[in-house]
Parts: C-alpha cells; structure tokens; sequence
C-alpha cells in the first residue's frame, strides 16, 4: 500500500514535519495508552470479574497475539481502501472495542474487547508509518516515523499513569472509558488533517507475500520480536520486581513508570535523528547498549536509586531503536511497505507475549531477580543476528 499524490493531482508538500502528522501522533498515544493501562489496573479487573491474577494476565497475551495475527490479515485485506478513509474506520473500530470493555459483563467478553482493539494497532501503525514517511523528504523519515511513534511513549508517561490512576479510584471500567474518548478525539484529527490520498494501483497478493516472505526480511522481523521480547521479559514483572526486589513502595512504582516513559519518549526522538544519520549502525549500536543495560540492571535492582537511574536508561535505550527499525523493515519491502512495516509490528507483539510467557517462566523456575539478565540474553541473540547480517551485506556492497 503505497502513499501516492493528493486527488487534486498536486504533490504532497513534504515539509521536514507536517502538522497532520500529529494526528497520527493522537491515534498513536490512544492506542498506547490501551495497550498498557491494563498492566496497572490488572488487579482490579481480576477482582471485579472474579478470576485469578494469571487468567487475567492473559488479556495482555491475547491482545499482543491478536496484534501479531490479526494485523497482517486485516492490511491484506483493507489494501484497496484509501489510506485516510482505512486510518479513521481503524479509529472508529478501536472506539467500539474500548466501549465495549467498559460495559464488559464478564472476562469472555472482555476478552473478546480486547481482540476487537488489537486488530486496529498494528494496521494503524503500519499505515501510518508509511504515510508519515511519504509526508516528508528521505532524509527526514525517520524522524517523521519517530513523532507518530513519540505518541505511544507519551502514552507511558500520561496515559498509563492517568489510566491507572483513574482505573484504581473510579473503577477499571473508568479507565476504558477515557481511552473511547482519547479515540474520537484522534478519529476528529484524522479527519480533519490528514490530506485525501490517491491510491495507486494495488500490488498482487502474491507479490506482498514474495516481499514479505523474502530471508532477509524474516531475520530483521526475528530480530526486533527479539527486542521486544528481551523488553516484555523485564516489563511485563516491573511491579514486583521493584516492590520485592528493590524495596520501594508500591504507590511509588507509578512516578517510577512516568521515568521510564520520559526515558522512552526521549529514546524515540534521539533514535529518530540517529537513525537518520547512520541507520544500521545506530540500530546495532542501541541493541548493544540495551544488552549492556540490562545485564547491568541484574546489580542495581537491589538499590532504588541505582534502580531508577537504570530503568530510565533503558526506557531510553529500548525505544530509541524503534523508528530506524521501522524504516530499515520498510525499505526491505519496497512492494509492500505497509504490509512489512505492519508485520514488523506483527513480529513485536509476538515478542511481546513471548516475554511475558518467557518472564513467567523465569519467575516460576529461576528466580524473579533473574529477569533483567534473561531479557539481555534475548537481546543479545538479537544483536548476533543483526550483525551477522550487517556484515554481511557490506561484503555484498563490496563485491558489487
């Protein structure tokens, strides 16, 4: 699904940052925000439906899954819809799915909510990662990608300790609510700034397969569900990784998760500008660096203060990597980017539950202290294989 001319025929202007990227950017941070909030009121909503802390765990599992599924699927088969009228029906669905949570009578529907909201996060990130990169010139992609995506890090800092904070004092279902409200508002944007877009002819099922089936791009989508489930390992058990392990109080916890969002959404922007200046060094070096990060994590989580230092470090780290991924997944699909950057989001998710699974395996046959050097083994692999492949393509270039 390529981005194409204005329907009056005139070129889309590309400035370094346009205004109707924000709109993007609102759509992220509400889809964000849903993503995580359920972390902080997960108690609540096993209490209210009456089911054990496990099973209500699930309902992140389930959501990353449906992402990872569900997400290619639905950019198949959305392909021939223009791009703007396709990112304001995707609003209009993650509307419906976060108000049917809030009137949720039990966990199956709830559950069922929750799919119907997964299915709109990877196809809105996907196509509009390729419409904020098409908005601006080629040197000024990833940045364009990194402020769509800087909403989803805002999310972490306002959205997840506000939808907490409401979900523990009004009700859980409260917390649903504002999130419905956070979508209409982005769905007004939407509609409102984003330019009409001209489709170009669609491209073959077959040929999107073949782009997305190609080695090379599987091993970049293997190696960022590696990240992130080097990430979620850790992320999924912060709680109580900091209230058993590190000591500090559970309300405390919450202003810990804003550093780490603010960490998170400075990482987006750097990374954004690294990625721009040296793309493939910069995704190599960020993986490293969370390697080292986490490894280091497994002796300052014993100290609060060393504890909260590292953790923003890693919020930083973490997320300063995702919008040079993004781009490098993108030109790796010349096809079908939307498709690839959607099924990078796909293979995240993946990840992501994989680490949740991973981390409770951890806690339940090594120890919970040992999660920070399990999620830098992951990363680890991670950064052997992108090097392997960096390598790899610069002797090709050298022969060429």
């Amino acid at each position: 699904m390529n981005l194409a001319h204005p329907m009056n025929s005139k070129q889309v202007r590309k400035e370094p940052f346009p205004v109707s990227i924000l709109s993007l950017t609102a759509g992220a941070f509400a889809i964000g925000m849903t993503e995580f909030v359920i972390m902080g009121i997960l108690p609540n909503v096993a209490t209210d439906l009456n089911v054990s802390l496990s099973t209500a765990g699930q309902l992140i599992t389930m959501y990353a899954l449906g992402v990872a599924v569900g997400a290619p699927i639905l950019t198949i088969l959305t392909q021939r819809i223009p791009q703007k009228k396709l990112l304001y029906l995707l609003m209009i669905l993650f509307i419906l799915g976060n108000g049917i949570s809030v009137f949720a009578p039990n966990y199956a529907i709830l559950m069922i909510a929750r799919m119907i909201t997964a299915l709109t996060h990877g196809t809105f990130f996907g196509v509009g990662a390729v419409i904020a990169s098409n908005l601006v010139p080629p040197n000024k992609r990833a940045g364009a990608v990194s402020i769509m995506m800087a909403g989803l890090t805002i999310a972490n800092i306002i959205g997840v300790p506000l939808g907490t904070f409401i979900g523990q004092n009004m009700g859980w279902r409260a917390s649903f609510a504002a999130i419905a409200i956070m979508g209409i508002v982005a769905l007004i944007g939407i509609i409102i700034f984003i330019p009409h877009l001209k489709q170009e002819k669609p491209v073959s099922l077959a040929k999107q397969i073949t782009a997305l089936t190609q080695p090379k791009l599987l091993i970049y989508l293997l190696i960022g569900a590696l990240g992130n489930a080097g990430l979620f390992t850790v992320f999924t058990y912060i709680n109580p990784l900091l209230v058993k392990i590190t000591g500090v109080a559970e309300h405390s916890v919450t202003w810990i998760l804003v550093l780490f969002g603010c960490g998170v959404t400075l990482g987006n922007i750097v990374g954004g500008k690294l990625a721009d200046w040296k793309l493939m060094p910069s995704i190599l070096g960020l993986y490293f660096s969370i390697c080292v990060i986490l490894t280091v994590f497994t002796f300052t989580v014993y100290n609060p203060i060393t504890s909260i230092l590292t953790i923003f470090l890693w919020g930083t780290a973490a997320f300063a990597v995702m919008p040079g991924f993004q781009v490098r997944i993108m030109s790796l699909a010349k096809e079908a980017p939307a498709l690839a950057s959607t099924a990078n989001h796909s293979a995240g998710n993946l990840g992501n539950a994989i680490g949740a699974f991973i981390g409770g395996w951890v806690i339940d046959y090594l120890s919970l202290n040992a999660l920070p050097w399990v999620g830098a083994l992951l990363v680890g692999i991670g950064l052997v294989l992108a090097t392997a492949c960096y390598i790899y393509e610069r002797k090709q270039q050298s022969a060429a």
